[in-house]
């Protein structure tokens, strides 16, 4: 039995309207421009609607997040060369995507809101999560390890892309790749 009222969630035009919008928003202004009021001005979608899919900032960058996914490639079952193949597209997400932008507004928004905090951890893990399966990939089974290896190539490319505002080195990612299953290979030797 349906019930009458109205659906769940907004219908998916309104949404790929309202998400876009917010993401430039984000991108131009940081995550302090994510207002319901400021979002039916651009957009012209009722503020009733956007209040109550979208009340707060946390909830257009939770969306955000959401229908963000980056899927790695197929693997090739050579562990190195799919570690150089993950380093390279995040040098080009956040050289070309917006994946930079939004962590900076990421970082500005958990200053203020603890829910932001546990959003900006969410992406970068994600971010992290196919370096990791390729550790595993290599061979590396101890979680510590896995992290450390993730941590020692993505870590730099973060700091530059975040702290320093500049491109991401892929040729120091490439030797952190390397360094990286150098130093696993001797520790699980």
């Amino acid at each position: 039995m349906t019930r009458p009222g109205r659906p769940a969630g907004p219908a998916a035009d309104t949404t790929a309207i309202v998400l876009t919008a917010a993401l430039q928003l984000v991108l131009t202004e940081g995550a302090g421009a994510l207002t319901p009021q400021r979002l039916h001005s651009i957009t012209g979608v009722a503020r009733t609607t956007i209040y109550r899919h979208w009340p707060a900032p946390k909830d257009f960058l939770a969306a955000l997040i959401a229908v963000a996914p980056h899927p790695s490639p197929q693997t090739t079952g050579d562990p190195a060369a799919d570690l150089h193949t993950e380093v390279d597209l995040l040098c080009d997400r956040l050289r070309d995507k917006p994946v930079a932008a939004f962590l900076r507004a990421l970082v500005t928004a958990s200053a203020t809101d603890p829910e932001c905090a546990e959003l900006r951890q969410r992406y970068v893990l994600d971010l992290l999560a196919p370096f990791r399966a390729a550790a595993r990939a290599a061979g590396i089974e101890d979680a510590a390890l896995v992290e450390e290896t993730a941590m020692t190539i993505v870590a730099p490319l973060l700091v530059d892309a975040l702290l320093l505002d500049r491109a991401a080195d892929r040729d120091r990612a490439h030797r952190a790749v390397a360094d990286a299953l150098s130093r696993t290979a001797t520790r699980t030797a």
